[in-house]
């Protein structure tokens, strides 16, 4: 397993409760209200420093405390080096945040994704089919993120190019000289980007559609397209060139890897056009599956997956064909339900299946 075991102190409604020891499979089950999603949302802040739910901390504190805390324990078989890792994140009301990995103190969050990759899975990874590009720029980033070391730098420098560029468009006098520094340097950061991503896309791709066939027979036909943010017959800088005049006119950068995106298709038509809600939350299932094998073939390394609410939308044959893919990754499973007897038979393995009762903010194994 990847966690051994938990500490949430004054996340929502769970004052103080330990999970001690987990197991490669974690079933959380109780009434809604009782805090299943809120250790979902625990292991999130351990490992991002931020919540899946919220973008502002306050109300992920427990109302009664200043600050959370949330502490974990990971096993020597996945931990780096070889040996076992103990991480704690505390966030106050003020938004501020101390990261503490093997005793020792962290600045940024980045080094917690770097021990403990999380996947979520929840009402808004719908957004990958339904939302705005953004979204799935983060579904692929996740991925280029945990196999390439360079990403994250390059990623951070293009965020800065493009941010100066926009500034520089935006001016009543534009000085040409600068503007040409900075598309210059966004060029050969943007056209990096783009390389990577690409890479990782065709891999994704392929592990997507296969998981999709496993999964159910109704994805018949779907398929993934990445569009880089640019024409993909054209150098990133003659594109650039051709949408001047228009950008210098509206004050920001048209093309660019801040404009890419994953198209998926059934047949000629955007997929979200014409599945069911339950078809979606299949292919939002594929696509989650593809990550988590992918990083483990590029890397050895293992995920932990975070599910709430799985039942929903998926009959008995789904649900039991998902359980089944998830399990065989051997990546690390925290899923919710209200009733544990709608999970407890899906798993090809019962021996690695944990049991954890939430009930108004207790937890009770078993």
């Amino acid at each position: 397993m990847l966690l051994e075991r938990l500490h949430i102190q004054a996340v929502r409604n769970l004052d103080s409760v330990r999970l001690d020891p987990l197991a490669p499979i974690n079933v959380l089950y109780g009434s809604n209200g009782a805090g299943k999603t809120s250790v979902l949302e625990a292991i999130h802040i351990l490992g991002l420093a931020r919540s899946f739910r919220n973008p502002q901390i306050k109300p992920v504190i427990n109302y009664q405390q200043s600050e959370c805390t949330v502490f974990g324990r990971l096993s020597g078989a996945y931990a780096a080096e070889g040996g076992a890792v103990a991480m704690g994140v505390t966030r106050d009301r003020n938004s501020q945040y101390k990261i503490r990995i093997n005793g020792l103190n962290v600045t940024s969050a980045a080094e917690l994704a770097e021990y403990l990759p999380l996947l979520t899975i929840n009402a808004d990874s719908f957004d990958l089919l339904t939302g705005a590009p953004a979204s799935r720029r983060r579904y692929l980033d996740w991925s280029v993120f945990h196999v390439e070391p360079s990403f994250y730098a390059q990623w951070k420098r293009y965020q800065r190019c493009i941010k100066q560029r926009n500034s520089v468009l935006r001016r009543d006098k534009i000085d040409s000289q600068v503007l040409s520094t900075w598309t210059k340097e966004l060029v050969q950061v943007g056209e990096e980007v783009g390389r990577m991503r690409q890479q990782q896309f065709l891999k994704l791709a392929q592990g997507f559609l296969e998981l999709a066939s496993q999964l159910t027979d109704s994805l018949d036909g779907i398929k993934l397209r990445y569009h880089q943010g640019w024409d993909k017959e054209k150098p990133l800088s003659e594109a650039l060139e051709q949408t001047l005049s228009s950008d210098i006119e509206r004050g920001f950068t048209h093309v660019g890897p801040h404009r890419a995106d994953l198209k998926i298709k059934l047949g000629s038509v955007n997929a979200v056009d014409v599945l069911s809600r339950g078809q979606i939350k299949l292919a939002v299932c594929a696509l989650k599956l593809a990550q988590g094998r992918l990083l483990g073939e590029l890397t050895e390394r293992k995920c932990v997956y975070l599910i709430d609410d799985l039942p929903s939308e998926l009959d008995s044959g789904h649900l039991r064909a998902f359980c089944h893919l998830l399990q065989g990754l051997g990546s690390q499973v925290f899923v919710t339900c209200v009733d544990q007897t709608e999970l407890l038979d899906k798993w090809s393995d019962s021996g690695q299946v944990a049991l954890f009762h939430v009930e108004h903010g207790q937890i009770v194994a078993g």
